[in-house]
């Protein structure tokens, strides 16, 4: 297909993703761990994130820590292969860029050479920002993370909102400032109170991308599963189910089990 096919959707790149902010238009973001869902989200959203997440939705573990590059690289050439459009970023997992910087560029490398990522997304704030300026220098582009990260989840003591005092805010928006600083091109807020993820928005020149940290944010992002009701007991405040997918894929499965006990299916028509 030609670059210049009308029929070709645009690609979302960094380039779009900043005038988004100029611009006053939200940006949406949703994560994917396969082909299947990428496919169907790419035409509705500006970013799928291969998140660490899986560790948790499609694992079943507690946390992220377990999540190894190996695995990242392998979901994201997934959901690589089923989006045209979205811009893809690939979540660098626990201790795959924390080492070293010279350990942070092969395994980021990776996730666009192998993985086919558009670019990496870290945890951290001051800590990292030698790093993150040390990967932007050799062309790997770099999303941001700040408040609260799931990979420091024993450190900050649980999946708790962050930034609630005055000290922590300090320290947060030091964070921000160093991650812009370092070249990132663009920063998720998690769970920071409404006025603080505002005053972070307002201050940096690159997009922020808010879950759980108000309507202020330049754009939003939820995990997939959540968003599509799949695990309808996780029902945090700063998530909403927009489909009740558990309850529908339960009662579709109740029916094929009876429609097979019974003899229903397959019928005639489903037959060779």
């Amino acid at each position: 297909m030609s670059t210049t096919d009308t029929n070709c959707p645009r690609p979302i790149t960094i380039d779009t993703l900043k005038s988004r902010k100029s611009e006053g238009t939200k940006i949406v973001a949703l994560t994917a761990y396969d082909y299947t869902f990428a496919r169907l989200f790419d035409s509705k959203v500006d970013i799928l994130l291969v998140g660490d997440s899986l560790g948790m939705v499609v694992q079943g573990n507690p946390n992220t820590l377990s999540v190894t590059l190996d695995e990242m690289i392998y979901h994201s050439q997934a959901v690589a292969r089923g989006a045209l459009k979205s811009h893809i970023v690939a979540d660098m997992p626990f201790l795959s860029y924390q080492v070293s910087a010279e350990k942070a560029l092969e395994n980021a490398g990776a996730l666009l050479a192998r993985g086919k990522a558009h670019a990496v997304k870290v945890e951290g704030g001051v800590a990292i920002a030698a790093t993150v300026r040390r990967m932007v220098e050799i062309g790997i582009p770099v999303m941001g993370h700040i408040g609260l990260t799931p990979q420091s989840i024993h450190q900050l003591g649980g999946f708790k909102i962050q930034g609630k005092s005055q000290e922590q805010q300090d320290s947060l928006f030091k964070d921000a400032l160093a991650i812009e600083a370092a070249g990132a091109y663009a920063i998720v807020l998690e769970s920071l109170p409404s006025f603080f993820a505002k005053q972070i928005t307002s201050q940096l020149k690159i997009p922020t991308i808010g879950i759980g940290a108000g309507p202020d944010c330049d754009g939003q992002i939820l995990v997939s599963y959540d968003l599509l009701g799949m695990n309808p007991e996780f029902r945090p405040r700063f998530i909403k189910n927009y489909a009740p997918l558990a309850s529908v894929i339960q009662q579709a499965v109740s029916e094929y089990a009876q429609e097979v006990q019974s003899g229903a299916f397959p019928k005639p028509e489903n037959s060779f």
